[in-house]
């Protein structure tokens, strides 16, 4: 289950941006200031895409039940401030497909996006600005292929990343990569201690397919309190047998982050390749294991509605599908126009609170041409989530695992 078998492989490393310097020292507003310029190289570009949260955020007020509004001057809009007290229990999730530099440069045939804007010197600063306007305190992307910068960038303003690489990248058969592509999933450190993460090469029929997950788990410092999060990239393509081994692809992920995680609030996020009508849509929401709802579809609902769902799968699935939002990727191929519903943040909801969601810009403002564009750097929009960390109640006190500090290490060991 690889990818271009046929070709022979080109196994470069990470290597391209070697030569990267950055100022030492600066915020994250001169930071975002300093790559508009390095984007612009002294001629004015046009302004990343700006995007608003499904639920109203007030400047110089207190907003997403504790997240505040930042002013970043010429940047185009908000990122969280922790504040004290029980906002440090907020979590800002970001979950994004970033779109493969060798891939969509050389392979994707975006044929109504300019060569230029598909450039990695065009479009790495955007994808740091989209990143850091929005200040997550937990990353999740996929197609990654340039680790090493996104790893010396958001490690300048407080991040650690993880990265997995796919076994059989289809970037490795296409000359000019710079390595494989895969997942990674970086943590603010000074809000967030890694306890412990593990990897899979996610599993169809038991065979080892070329698809990979990650999955972290994390304390908050200020509380103690722990979390997991995971992340994919499944099998893409259209087709019944692809549904199907997709479907497959996701059990597999269920019984990896179920194994991991085990009582653990979860956050399972990632490029899920699948419309919400496909079976892997279902298998996830439908799991008695992990007990999951769907964030972008959740945010407007009550929350005893949450709490309480159908006591019929089939019905709370159907629900969920129809709130989900129209598109998280529209791009123009050689074959027509893609505008599909493939990218998720699934949560759970007895202990994770969703407050807010960033939603999705209208077709006129992404343009005819779709994304890639010149003011966006990938054809997935990013999905970003605001979610409070709760309490796990037993007889109405605290239950004592939220007290505790340490956990069981995985395969890769505890961090001490």
């Amino acid at each position: 289950m690889g990818s271009f078998n046929s070709a022979p492989k080109i196994n470069n490393v990470d290597s391209q941006d070697d030569g990267l310097e950055l100022p030492t020292g600066l915020s994250t507003s001169a930071l975002l200031q300093h790559v508009q310029q390095l984007r612009g190289g002294g001629i004015e570009q046009p302004s990343l895409l700006t995007r608003g949260f499904l639920k109203p955020l007030l400047v110089d007020e207190d907003v997403a039940d504790g997240l505040r509004c930042l002013q970043l001057n010429s940047v185009s809009r908000v990122c969280s401030a922790p504040v004290e007290g029980e906002a440090s229990q907020n979590i800002r999730l970001l979950q994004w497909n970033i779109l493969s530099q060798t891939l969509g440069q050389h392979n994707d045939g975006f044929v109504r996006c300019p060569e230029e804007a598909l450039t990695w010197e065009h479009r790495k600063y955007l994808i740091v600005q989209e990143i850091l306007q929005n200040q997550p305190d937990v990353i999740c992307l996929q197609e990654v292929d340039h680790f090493k910068f996104l790893q010396t960038v958001l490690g300048s303003q407080n991040y650690e990343g993880i990265f997995f690489p796919k076994p059989d990248s289809p970037c490795l058969y296409i000359e000019q990569n710079n390595g494989p592509d895969g997942c990674a999933i970086f943590y603010k450190r000074d809000k967030l201690q890694l306890q412990g993460y593990d990897t899979r090469i996610l599993e169809v029929w038991r065979v080892q397919s070329n698809q990979v997950a990650i999955a972290a788990r994390l304390r908050m410092r200020s509380s103690g309190r722990e979390f997991c999060v995971a992340t994919t990239h499944l099998k893409a393509r259209h087709g019944a047998l692809l549904a199907k081994l997709r479907n497959e692809q996701g059990r597999d992920l269920i019984r990896f982050v179920k194994q991991f995680a085990g009582e653990t609030p979860l956050l399972l996020c990632g490029d899920f390749n699948a419309e919400p009508v496909e079976p892997i849509y279902a298998t996830i929401l439908g799991c008695d294991l992990l007990r999951l709802g769907s964030a972008y579809a959740d945010v407007k609902l009550d929350r005893e509605k949450i709490l309480q769902p159908s006591e019929d799968v089939g019905e709370f699935v159907a629900e969920s599908m129809k709130r989900e939002p129209p598109y998280t990727t529209w791009k123009i191929r050689e074959e027509g126009e893609e505008c599909h519903t493939i990218d998720y943040v699934f949560y759970t909801p007895d202990r994770l609170k969703i407050k807010n969601c960033l939603d999705f810009p209208e077709g006129e403002q992404i343009g005819k041409n779709r994304t890639p564009s010149y003011q966006y750097p990938s054809d997935h929009f990013s999905l970003v989530c605001d979610f409070e960390l709760l309490p796990s109640m037993e007889n109405g006190k605290e239950s004592a695992s939220d007290e505790e500090n340490g956990t069981e290490g995985s395969k890769h060991g505890t961090i001490r």
